[in-house]
C-alpha cells in the first residue's frame, strides 16, 4: 500500500488521540486517526466509558412518566 502522506491535495488534520498531523484521505486506512494504535486508543476510551454521550436532564417528575 502507498504511503497516505503522497497524495499532496487530501486536507491534513490532527489525529483526535494524539494531535499529529496526519493526511484525511480515503488511502489513509486509519482516518482520522494516525495510526492504528490511535485508532485503538480512542475504541478503548469510548468502551471503558471515558467518553461519554450527553442527554437531556429529564424535567423534575417521575422519569417512568411518558411526556405529555
Amino acid at each position: 500500500m502507498a504511503d497516505p502522506a503522497e497524495d499532496p491535495r487530501a486536507p491534513r488534520v490532527p489525529c483526535p488521540a494524539c494531535r499529529r498531523e496526519t493526511v484525511y484521505s480515503s488511502r489513509n486506512p486509519w482516518r482520522p486517526f494516525c495510526s492504528e494504535r490511535c485508532r485503538r486508543v480512542d475504541l478503548g476510551a469510548w468502551a471503558s466509558e471515558h467518553y461519554r454521550v450527553a442527554s437531556p436532564i429529564p424535567p423534575d417528575g417521575d422519569a417512568d412518566e411518558p411526556a405529555r
